[in-house]
């Protein structure tokens, strides 16, 4: 395929969603205020938070995956093949929680000053707490909430030969209360 032709692949794309939104322009969130990603004329736009003052910022999410009580075990006694459940997801929640801008088409790319992440096991289900910090102009959430579902994702795909039932399908496994805990914001100086 030629270069001419992805771009005319993507302009079609992006005139479909400015024509979506426009049809949407009047519209204001369920608060009452108006939207803040859409310019006059209906287009998405990214915010402009230039302006903004530097603050320290941190935002807390959590999420769950619910597994069999056998799979727990063997996530428990490492004797998953594919390798350290809980390491590996680790790595992912921490990857994706520094890549948020990239997947997220309105998020800005931030500062991450730290990501800790807390694994809680129980009989059947594996519980994730993911934490953002950073310092700049916007918050964190995004990142936590991003961090968490890939967290998850990751634990799903290392498991996913333990939960698979006869005829190949996941019966019982799901990824469920995924939300932001907590966010805060403190002024600098």
């Amino acid at each position: 395929m030629s270069d001419e032709a992805d771009t005319d692949a993507e302009v079609e794309t992006d005139t479909d969603a400015e024509t979506e939104v426009e049809s949407n322009a009047d519209e204001t969130a369920d608060d009452g205020q108006a939207l803040t990603h859409v310019d006059d004329d209906g287009t998405v736009q990214m915010v402009d938070v230039g302006a903004k003052p530097d603050t320290r910022r941190r935002a807390v999410a959590h999420g769950t995956i619910h597994l069999r009580a056998s799979t727990i075990r063997a996530i428990r006694e490492d004797q998953i093949g594919k390798g350290d459940v809980l390491a590996t997801a680790r790595i992912g929640a921490i990857q994706a929680v520094k890549h948020t801008w990239e997947t997220i088409p309105m998020c800005h790319q931030i500062p991450i000053t730290n990501v800790e992440t807390v694994f809680d096991v129980a009989d059947e289900s594996v519980t994730l707490s993911v934490t953002v910090e950073t310092t700049g102009k916007t918050g964190c959430e995004m990142e936590a909430l991003e961090g968490v579902t890939t967290g998850l994702n990751v634990v799903w795909d290392m498991v996913k030969a333990a939960e698979k039932d006869d005829a190949g399908q996941y019966p019982g496994t799901k990824i469920s209360d995924v939300e932001v805990v907590t966010k805060e914001k403190e002024t600098l100086g």
